[in-house]
């Protein structure tokens, strides 16, 4: 069974939506994390929920 790891991002208001979108590549493409979520309140607040697989490393010898 796959698991994974989950992290969960917030973003002010007052944040712009290029430095989300940069924060966000920069996460997918260095932590080989993907997106799960994005929700988007009324007062203007981002919540991102990313997750990435967990790899096993097993014994062999």
């Amino acid at each position: 069974m796959v698991e994974y790891e989950y992290r969960e991002l917030t973003f002010p208001r007052d944040t712009q939506r290029s430095a989300v979108r940069q924060a966000l590549t920069e996460h997918a493409e260095y932590g080989d994390w993907e997106l799960v979520r994005v929700r988007l309140f009324w007062g203007g607040l981002r919540k991102v929920v990313l997750r990435r697989k967990i790899i096993r490393v097993r014994r062999t010898a």
